[in-house]
């Protein structure tokens, strides 16, 4: 079976073009252009929970917190809208290269899976994340009610601190703080 030839671009290349100016929901991921579909009401649900969360970690400790569509540009291949993301004071500067976007990686990133998207959280982002020095990754199942927990390590690799349900209180190392898992999932 021949598979089909898939073209790469750079980011320059991507900010022109005429689908990056018509979608909110675009990324470029290992240098091919993914369009994405709108997420359910749950998804949306969830994300709102988490940045409510960093938000208060924001008024206490500092730092900033983002929600899609808010870009993060890691290099000229990888270009992404994380779900949710959370910049620690000391790590500020990233916000401050370019009035449309973050240049650089954020200190803790929240991706919440959908069926469109799963496979990318898990793989091509999950290593981006990991190579860029993403200190905390949380992966969160909306199905399973989960929070997977993804820690770097000082050899610059992330280590798995653990699979979290609503019963449980997760430890965040970036955040500093304890973590209710139901707070993420209850209505």
């Amino acid at each position: 079976m021949v598979q089909p030839t898939r073209t790469r671009i750079k980011a320059d290349d991507y900010y022109q073009l005429p689908e990056y100016k018509q979608h909110e929901l675009i990324q470029l991921i290992d240098g091919e252009v993914i369009i994405g579909m709108p997420p359910i009401l749950k998804h949306q649900f969830i994300v709102k929970k988490i940045l409510l969360l960093l938000a208060q970690v924001e008024a206490q400790k500092g730092g900033i917190a983002f929600a899609a569509p808010t870009e993060v540009r890691f290099d000229d291949d990888n270009i992404f809208e994380p779900d949710v993301f959370y910049i620690l004071p000391a790590n500020m500067s990233i916000t401050r290269q370019d009035e449309k976007r973050i240049i650089g990686a954020p200190n803790l990133i929240v991706e919440v899976l959908s069926p469109s998207t799963a496979k990318f959280d898990r793989q091509e982002k999950y290593h981006t994340y990991e190579r860029h020095g993403v200190d905390e990754y949380w992966i969160v199942d909306p199905v399973h009610e989960t929070i997977e927990v993804w820690i770097l390590n000082k050899s610059g690799r992330f280590q798995r601190q653990g699979a979290y349900g609503k019963t449980d209180t997760l430890q965040s190392v970036t955040l500093g703080t304890p973590v209710e898992v139901k707070t993420v999932f209850d209505t």
